[in-house]
């Protein structure tokens, strides 16, 4: 099975990947991502939806809007940041917005003087490093070690300029329980109703006093865990909101499909979308 994720090779994203796929390729888009699962191009896409730290990636919860496809699973993994460079002295730092928003404290405390660089990936930072000595990134301590973007890395289309990086400090990230939540999208026909959690997406298109209670009392009055739930604009007209919704139970349950029946009366001028029921899965990287 082949899985897009993420790329270049080495980032967070290929690491949750290689947990679910025997080969893995890349792109710099989390909606080419899921797009490209709803059209069937790819079996399997992976996606970060959620950072201890940084809360939600909200890419990635407008490309569930925007796409038709079903959770399978869900992957989390630990983040364990490093500051790589191929010297101690450098002027800039590279690497994604989530990950020097998590360094923030450290960046702010060992380096106040350098330039920081938003890029696509961890990893694209980290290659950033390797081509310009004046560069640090931040990633995966394994990183480091330019034999980690050869061969064993499939789907890269990047070539290794051979240059190994010094690790100058490790688990940098501002807290040490700094994890990233993955979800494994597949095409919706493989929409499952068994698993510990269901992912939803709510849109009512309508907006009155109460409405907000209304979604949340169904899943409350049958003793139901919402493990998250957070509004994203609909796009529609300003003040607009679509809902996503992830609850503690699967949709083989009775009681979910009783709070389901619920909302979807509620939400008749709208929308319900059950992107499906899947377990999860612990990746220590």
């Amino acid at each position: 099975m082949e899985a897009l994720t993420l790329g270049p090779a080495g980032t967070y994203s290929h690491r949750a990947a290689t947990a679910v796929a025997d080969s893995v390729a890349f792109t710099e888009s989390v909606t080419a991502i899921v797009e490209a699962v709803a059209d069937g191009e790819y079996e399997r896409g992976v996606v970060p939806v959620e950072n201890s730290i940084e809360g939600s990636v909200t890419e990635s919860l407008d490309a569930f809007t925007e796409y038709d496809v079903a959770v399978v699973q869900e992957i989390i993994t630990p983040i364990r940041h490093a500051l790589l460079a191929q010297r101690e002295a450098f002027d800039l730092v590279a690497s994604h917005a989530q990950a020097l928003a998590q360094c923030r404290a450290y960046l702010e405390s060992e380096y106040p003087d350098a330039d920081l660089e938003a890029v696509a990936s961890t990893a694209r930072g980290v290659e950033r490093a390797r081509e310009d000595e004046t560069v640090a990134a931040i990633g995966h301590p394994d990183n480091a070690s330019d034999t980690q973007s050869e061969g064993s890395q499939t789907g890269s289309d990047t070539p290794s300029n051979g240059t190994d990086l010094e690790i100058l400090a490790e688990d940098i990230q501002d807290k040490t329980s700094n994890a990233t939540r993955f979800l494994v999208v597949a095409p919706a026909s493989e929409r499952s109703l068994a698993g510990g959690k269901t992912s939803l997406i709510v849109y009512p298109n309508v907006d009155y006093p109460g409405l907000l209670l209304e979604l949340l009392e169904p899943f409350a009055d049958r003793d139901i865990n919402m493990t998250r739930v957070e509004s994203r604009p609909s796009g529609e007209r300003l003040g607009d909101y679509v809902f996503h919704i992830d609850v503690a139970a699967g949709l083989y349950e009775d009681r979910t499909q009783a709070a389901l029946a619920e909302i979807e009366a509620i939400a008749e001028e709208g929308w319900v979308r059950r992107l499906g029921s899947y377990d999860t899965q612990h990746v220590v990287s």
